[in-house]
């Protein structure tokens, strides 16, 4: 079994993704600029033994203020997905023996533990990654809650049909409003979406959470994926409404990002964007409209809308390897004494690594 750790700029972190199939999410440039806009390093880590490909994109991160804290007298990491889906890739090859995925784990470990790594957190893709469970060892994974996504194979009259009738309804009053839903050049309107979605996280609070992305980085996504993402826009009277990203890549279409001006919110001009969304990614020769989950997994608002366009349903997993337990155990008590709160509290809270609860 052959291990290395892989930087962006490695033509051969390019040369392996070509040979999976793979996501926005796993490419060498897409990696990168999450790294920088989280102040990151970017890596993956690639494991392979004949024919076998097992392929992890990954953020490193330092946990310098926590280990300082706890007097560690060397540099301790922990790992994260970059935001989306990144999951881990395999081949067919390293699928069918069972005992290749299991080795391939035990040497990811070993690998992150001799970097300083104390913790590791992967967020599995839900379409790729579908069958996961069952090839890894038992309780290998922890299942978040589902994602939705629409079957691009069947035909538009099914597709209509598994619409739930409260959305079929608010699309319909869209069109008879006037509204319009158009893919429109992503140069020409970023600004304007830019725009929709400043204004959407200051209505749902989140203006200064992980969730907000700048318009420097809108160009960014479109200079290293190209052909791979589009913008729709839905516009009434030549005002924009609503304005969504999505990427489109080995038959996966994927809502990354999007908004709903503060005037039209309560039209609804996204369920109409969504609508027109999947039937252009079905023209298109797609197999997924992926429109992911709520937050966190759970089942909130954002999921049952999401779930009102689809019966398909995909399991939503994360990996959270604790790598080095005493350094974790540390840690999470330095983060229990910098909150007052108990080491309990924060094990029981779900959120992992542990000591990085913010509760």
């Amino acid at each position: 079994m052959k291990s290395q750790i892989i930087v962006p700029s490695s033509s051969l972190w390019f040369d392996t993704v070509q040979q999976l199939r793979h996501d926005i999410y796993q490419l060498p440039e897409y990696v990168a600029l999450e790294a920088n806009r989280t102040n990151t390093i970017s890596e993956a880590i690639l494991i392979s033994a004949e024919d076998k490909i097992f392929f992890a994109p990954y953020l490193i991160r330092s946990c310098k203020e926590l280990a300082s804290a706890a007097s560690f007298p060397t540099k301790t990491f922990d790992i994260i997905s970059p935001y989306g889906y990144p999951g881990i890739l395999m081949n067919a090859a390293a699928v069918n023996p069972p005992e290749f995925p299991k080795l391939a784990l035990e040497e990811l470990k070993r690998i992150l533990a001799a970097r300083g790594v104390c913790s590791g957190f992967f967020r599995l893709h839900p379409i790729l990654n579908h069958n996961w469970r069952e090839i890894f060892p038992p309780n290998t994974f922890t299942l978040n809650g589902e994602t939705v996504s629409v079957n691009l194979k069947l035909s538009s009259t099914e597709i209509w049909h598994q619409t739930h009738s409260s959305q079929r309804n608010k699309i319909n009053k869209c069109k008879r409003l006037g509204m319009t839903a158009k893919i429109v050049s992503f140069l020409e309107y970023i600004d304007e979406f830019a725009t929709v979605y400043q204004e959407t996280m200051e209505r749902v609070g989140a203006a200064n959470s992980y969730f907000l992305f700048d318009r420097q980085y809108f160009l960014k996504l479109q200079k290293f994926l190209l052909d791979k993402i589009h913008l729709c826009i839905v516009e009434l009277d030549g005002e924009i409404a609503s304005a969504g990203i999505y990427t489109e890549c080995s038959g996966i279409v994927q809502g990354l990002l999007g908004g709903t001006r503060n005037k039209f919110y309560r039209f609804s001009p996204s369920s109409l964007e969504t609508d027109y969304v999947r039937f252009w990614a079905r023209e298109r020769g797609n197999e997924f409209l992926h429109l992911g989950g709520g937050v966190g997994g759970s089942r909130d608002s954002l999921y049952q809308f999401k779930a009102s366009f689809s019966q398909q349903r995909h399991e939503f997993l994360t990996l959270r390897l604790i790598i080095d337990s005493e350094k974790y155990d540390r840690l999470v008590k330095v983060r229990a004494e910098l909150l007052n709160t108990q080491v309990e509290s924060l094990l029981s809270s779900n959120f992992f690594p542990a000591y990085r609860a913010t509760i």
